[in-house]
């Protein structure tokens, strides 16, 4: 601009005409002016931008804030409330407790009645009433232990039964004494009881609440002695799960059992909410965890735990814990099962490939794990009456198509398997020299003289640990068999045809040749076997150097002893098969 206005005063003076450098120096200002121009506008509007965002964020956080006062005023509102109804109720629940201990004092027989029969569900009720009016908790536990069989018998009759107990609290801790906080038994046989404590502990909950039914088990009636052992009992457990390395490295029933002991003795502390949260979202597939966590004072991190549920994949446990919490608005349970199904299926997916190679137990256990999501997901819809948002059909043909594919693999590999094997009763091997196939009991009877389909002028033998031959005559067959504590022999005898078995004996030999037909074995000598020609042609009598086998032989072949003993007994010898291998 002053070199514009420069040019312009120089041509009124006169002093000269106006150049081109004049001119261009005149736009290089002008286009720098506007670059200014332009740089200060686009800050102005991130400024802008940013202070609208800081504006935004400022009134959703008011209005969080405000939302979050009303909730606290109201809740505000009920907890006083409460205080106030459970003081003006305190005077009453003392005086129905007193009540209940009276009629447990006037009850007839209510501490000499022995326990019934424990196989029926009555014999079963009888007995743990009997256990819990005479307080005997160490008798408790076993009876508990003894009966898993019966859990759900057991978790209807323990509460009824638990409040004929005239310090339920005091026999629920003394009962559970000897395997919780630590496992305390000398033999720790059976090796893990938290399943009984935690029932132990549930049931404990309704026969320690409130007479009056407005308040219920919102405040167990728990002495202050029996809390402040509560206590003790929850800090010994915290102490022994920290020095094994955490509490996330608990056992599920184990960290289930502290939970539900806090919850039940109402021992929980402020400060402890964190490790409570810690384990809650360990162990959030259990069952009670949503209702236990609402308990033990977390109802302001559910939203929260929710979140880390879904961020850990965990969308099923989410969705239970939302609708625990009330927060289903909030976190659909729909879309929650939906990426829980496309999760599992992925995991399926890669879990397939990965054991593509390996043997088939791998792609069974994939099969169970898509099985057991669906069957989740189903019984999730079920529960939460959510057919209408979430149709079960398609789900339901897809776990019959598993279970149809589990099955039909499973008939493939037991088909495989068994004419994949071969015994020595399934596989029969024809004689080379075309003769016929022998019986497939043959080499199983024990009555037969002899076999007239053999080949002629040949000589079979088969045994355990040696299988020799020796050719005969055509108007023959004879038969020899060798084994470690026998010599082998045969008759030439053209009406008989002479059999010989294995010793008992358990000696160890070289396993022998195989059948050779008509081809000639290799020659064998050995410290009992003859030659084939001295076997063929003539009989031999062996002094045996051992004691006398318990074998026996029927009469008609007594004839062919020959001095052993081994072959003159009453018992008929077991053919050998010699057409199996």
């Amino acid at each position: 601009m002053a070199s514009l206005a420069a040019a312009a005063a120089a041509e009124e003076a006169g002093e000269g005409a106006v150049t081109g450098d004049m001119v261009s120096a005149g736009f290089a200002e002008l286009e720098r002016q506007q670059q200014l121009l332009a740089t200060c506008t686009r800050l102005y509007q991130q400024l802008a931008d940013h202070f609208g965002s800081l504006e935004r964020g400022l009134a959703a956080r008011s209005d969080a804030l405000r939302v979050r006062r009303r909730a606290f005023d109201a809740r505000t509102h009920r907890a006083l409330d409460s205080l106030h109804r459970r003081e003006a109720s305190i005077d009453g629940s003392v005086a129905r407790a007193l009540d209940h201990l009276g009629s447990l004092s006037a009850a007839p027989g209510g501490k000499g009645a022995a326990p019934g029969p424990a196989g029926a569900e009555a014999g079963l009720a009888e007995g743990l009433r009997a256990l819990c009016a005479r307080m005997d908790s160490a008798a408790f536990l076993g009876f508990v232990v003894a009966r898993r069989k019966e859990a759900d018998a057991l978790r209807a009759e323990m509460p009824p039964a638990l409040k004929l107990c005239v310090d339920p609290a005091k026999f629920v801790m003394d009962a559970v004494a000897d395997v919780f906080p630590v496992d305390r038994r000398e033999v720790r046989s059976p090796a893990d009881l938290a399943w009984a404590c935690v029932l132990i502990l549930e049931a404990a909950v309704p026969a320690l609440a409130d007479p009056d039914p407005e308040i219920g088990s919102a405040r167990p009636l728990v002495p202050r002695a029996a809390r402040e052992r509560a206590r003790g009992m929850a800090r010994e457990w915290k102490d022994a799960a920290e020095r094994k390395g955490g509490v996330e490295g608990a056992k599920p029933p184990d960290a289930h059992a502290f939970l539900q002991h806090v919850a039940t003795f109402a021992v929980a502390e402020r400060e402890d909410r964190p490790l409570y949260r810690r384990i809650v979202v360990s162990f959030s597939w259990r069952r009670q965890m949503p209702r236990l966590a609402l308990t033990l004072g977390l109802e302001e991190e559910m939203a929260d735990i929710i979140e880390e549920l879904i961020a850990k994949r965990q969308q099923l446990d989410a969705v239970n814990f939302a609708y625990e919490a009330g927060l289903q608005e909030k976190f659909p349970p729909v879309p929650l099962l939906k990426s829980y199904l496309e999760d599992s299926k992925k995991t399926s997916c890669v879990a397939s490939d990965n054991s593509s190679t390996s043997s088939g137990q791998s792609g069974s256990n994939v099969n169970k794990k898509e099985q057991s999501a669906l069957r989740a997901v189903i019984k999730c819809v079920e529960d939460r009456k959510l057919e209408a948002e979430f149709p079960l059909e398609d789900l339901r043909k897809q776990l019959e198509e598993l279970e149809k594919a589990k099955t039909e693999k499973k008939k493939a590999a037991s088909s495989a398997s068994s004419g994949g094997s071969s015994g020595p009763a399934t596989k029969r091997i024809r004689a080379s020299n075309g003769g016929p196939m022998p019986p497939a009991k043959a080499g199983r009877l024990t009555n037969n003289a002899s076999v007239s389909s053999f080949p002629a002028a040949t000589t079979f033998a088969h045994s355990p640990s040696h299988t020799s031959y020796a050719t005969t005559s055509p108007s023959h067959t004879s038969y020899a068999t060798t084994s470690p504590s026998h010599a082998s022999y045969a008759t030439a005898s053209p009406s008989h045809a002479s059999y010989a078995t294995a010793s008992p004996y358990p000696y160890e030999r070289p396993a022998g040749h195989g059948i050779y037909c008509n081809r000639s074995p290799p020659a064998i000598r050995e410290a009992y076997v003859y030659p084939a020609e001295e076997v063929a042609t003539v009989n031999v009598g062996i002094a045996m150097p051992y004691s006398t086998p318990p074998m026996s032989y029927p009469s008609p072949y007594g004839g062919y002893g020959n001095g052993m003993a081994a072959y003159n007994n009453g018992m008929a010898p077991a053919f050998h098969q010699a057409y199996y291998r």
